[in-house]
């Protein structure tokens, strides 16, 4: 670079430079060619395989074969090309570079180096993209400016050729100061002020002249950001980033990228990525942290959080039912339990179904459990519990017992008059027993049939048994028993019980008979056909026929001649014995 009378010496060693440098490379003739470089600036420096040859125009023996030619200038884009040498010949090329960069604001130190003119200066790097210049472009500035600017900081610096180092180590400016290597006595650094470096004006890339050169070194800079710092497992982000005068750049998580870009990240955790400049100026760095929301949403719920279940026998008469919604978001996998779904959303009718099988009261939990997790590791449990409640009964007992009247009753101008009060009592325990049953099979009804002693003719006793079983009817429609449960014949006289039978009812009965009714088997006998049976549909079951012999107002019944119409309306409303007797003596 430099053109004064005391440096005529290292122009002198020029050719000696050269000589080394092929020797470098050097084999037999028959294994080596040449390279004639021609650049342009003519200060541009030669790379050889990642090896620093030199400067400016030059011829370098190689070895025969492929080899990677690297042309670099700080403030110009480099060009890199893969260049055969053939044996024994010689190969030219000519590198033109392009300019690059914006001008380089201050405040500035200097870094000034002695010894190793054609050596190669990298900062903060070891490959050929950290290289700065040379150093003949940095060992002088005094009547001529020969300058590494750099920004106040710490740069770790490498002068190497031909593939050695020649010194490396770190060198500390700050803003109007001088670091002064001397690379011919270990790098030993001196310091100096340096006034300039605090007013010199905003600098070129790179300028050079017949024994000048500045070169400014620009400070790495960068951006990143993402489109969206709060996302939910499952979500993606984009990342945009760009550096300025960087020759490496990397995002952690990721790798090395482009010095300018996006990408699209999913992350299955909160991360943080680091964006990470490096340039001859020096190392960026710029984080930005995208949190995750890992934490499932779920929603678990019953319409009904209890239901009704009621079973007589082996018949459900009531099974109220009840709606199970879910739902899971930032999720990926659910499990609802103990219905074994795996849907993410959705709605289930659920039935009163308690595992109880033995009779009594009904009063069980049960507890839905939704599970749901997603491929960040979260995971998120909710439950709802449903209770049931009720009873399982036997099946109801219903007790038909036949009805029994006094003698020609009902009458024709009394035909809501007869049913005593014992045989409503009777009565009323049947409709009540009917109720409990029909809750058990919905499709019971009772047949009411009406029966006549022989006594009177067909046509009468026809008519009679018509009016008993009415009687009847209407008396258990009046106690809850729908009218449409209910049918009635009469049988008249026809379907006699003989004495014999009546005898053996008689015998059989829990309900022994006073004395005197003993004496009297005919009048019993026509006693026990004065009544009305009961059938319970569809099941056949038939009313017992056993007469009430322990009624109080068993006497009114069973006698023989017809009684007053006074006494049967007395009898209806009472069981005082004393009363009926009392009311039948004026016959």
């Amino acid at each position: 670079m430099r053109t004064r009378p005391f440096f005529l010496v290292t122009l002198c060693l020029s050719a000696l430079t050269i000589l080394c440098v092929a020797s470098a490379f050097a084999q037999s003739s028959s294994e080596t060619g040449k390279l004639k470089m021609h650049v342009k600036p003519r200060q541009a420096y030669v790379f050889v395989d990642g090896k620093a040859i030199r400067d400016g125009n030059q011829t370098i023996e190689l070895p025969a074969g492929m080899h990677k030619v690297g042309v670099y200038n700080y403030g110009y884009l480099p060009k890199t090309q893969d260049v055969h040498v053939g044996a024994g010949e010689a190969t030219s090329l000519n590198v033109s570079l392009q300019s690059s960069g914006e001008e380089v604001s201050g405040p500035f130190a200097d870094i000034e180096f002695k010894g190793h003119p054609r050596a190669a200066v990298l900062l903060n790097g070891t490959t050929p993209d950290y290289f700065v210049g040379h150093v003949d472009e940095f060992d002088w500035d005094w009547i001529w400016h020969q300058r590494l600017l750099v920004k106040p900081g710490t740069y770790q610096v490498m002068v190497t050729r031909e593939g050695n180092t020649i010194w490396s180590g770190p060198v500390t400016v700050k803003a109007g100061q001088k670091a002064i290597v001397d690379l011919n006595d270990s790098g030993k650094i001196k310091m100096k002020d340096w006034k300039a470096g605090n007013t010199l004006g905003p600098q070129p890339r790179f300028t050079a002249g017949v024994a000048s050169a500045t070169v400014p070194v620009a400070p790495v800079s960068g951006q990143l950001s993402a489109n969206s710092t709060q996302i939910n497992c499952g979500q993606s982000a984009n990342l945009d980033w760009k550096s300025t005068n960087a020759v490496d750049t990397s995002i952690s998580e990721i790798g090395t990228v482009p010095r300018a870009g996006d990408r699209s990240v999913n992350p299955t955790k909160t991360t943080t990525y680091e964006l990470t400049a490096k340039g001859p100026g020096g190392e960026y760095a710029k984080s930005v942290t995208i949190d995750v929301d890992a934490t499932p949403m779920v929603k678990l719920s019953l319409s009904q959080p209890e239901v009704r279940y009621h079973k007589i026998g082996d018949r459900v008469v009531q099974q109220d039912s009840t709606t199970l919604n879910w739902s899971a978001s930032n999720a990926n996998s659910v499990s609802l339990q103990p219905l074994g779904s795996g849907a993410m959303s959705g709605s289930q009718i659920i039935k009163a179904d308690p595992k109880q099988t033995s009779t009594g009261p009904v009063n069980e939990n049960v507890t839905y459990t939704l599970t749901s997790a997603n491929a960040c590791g979260g995971a998120t449990t909710r439950m709802a519990t449903l209770h049931v409640v009720g009873s399982i009964d036997p099946p109801p007992a219903v007790t038909l017992a036949s009805l029994f009247y006094p003698t020609a009753y009902p009458r024709v101008k009394h035909p809501k008059v007869g049913l005593i009060a014992s045989e409503q009592e009777t009565l009323a325990k049947l409709a009540a027993d009917f109720h409990n049953h029909t809750q058990y099979d919905g499709k019971a009804n009772l047949m009411i049939v009406g029966h006549a002693d022989v006594r009177g003719s067909k046509k009468y006793n026809q008519a009679l048994s018509e009016r008993r079983a009415a009687l009847v009817k209407n008396y258990l429609i009046s106690h809850g028993v729908a009218a449409d449960r209910i049918e009635d014949r009469a049988e008249g006289k026809e379907q006699q019980l003989n004495e014999k039978q009546a005898a053996e009812l008689q015998s059989r009965n829990t309900q022994k008979p006073e004395k005197w009714m003993l004496k009297h088997a005919k009048a019993t006998w026509l006693a026990y056909n004065r009544r009305v049976d009961v059938i319970l549909e569809p099941t056949g079951q038939a009313s017992t026929k056993a007469y009430p012999n322990e009624a109080k107002d068993v006497r009114l019944l069973w006698q023989r001649s017809e009684p007053r119409l006074r006494t049967v309306e007395m009898a209806s409303q009472t069981t005082n014995p004393q009363q009926i007797i009392a009311s039948n003596s004026g016959n």
